[in-house]
């Protein structure tokens, strides 16, 4: 199972991202080889008011339309996200963003050890990343 990232949804819908082609590949990739992706919904959320701000509603479509329904979503409810707030107190790192934080926790009680990401904060915290 591959964990999809924010950064990861945001440069496969913009065709103006430097690492657009890079995404692109790799997300064809892991759908023909029939990889189980995941993420959470505070990824989604977070991924969707990105695109719907930065690149507009046709963007927000595509992500929607063709990328979502190859996504198992996992649904954070109450319990997890007061462990979640929790971890971030203890954290004490401003730069460690919430949803990240959130992606994480998600991972970790998955046995997910391979994120689809940009972000560098993946591999500092032991988790292998793609492309």
């Amino acid at each position: 199972m591959i964990y999809v990232d924010t950064s990861a949804f945001f440069a496969v819908v913009n065709s103006g991202d430097d690492q657009h082609e890079r995404a692109l590949q790799t997300l064809q990739k892991l759908i023909e080889e029939n990889e189980r992706l995941m993420c959470n919904n505070y990824v989604l959320v977070e991924s969707m008011a990105l695109i719907q701000h930065r690149l507009g509603v046709e963007a927000l479509a595509i992500l929607h339309n063709e990328i979502i329904p190859y996504l198992e979503v996992e649904w954070l409810d109450e319990i997890l996200h007061n462990a979640i707030v929790n971890f971030a107190l203890s954290a004490k790192r401003r730069q460690l963003s919430f949803v990240d934080l959130s992606s994480f926790d998600t991972m970790r009680r998955h046995k997910i050890n391979t994120a689809f990401t940009f972000d560098k904060h993946f591999r500092e915290q032991g988790f292998d990343v793609i492309p």
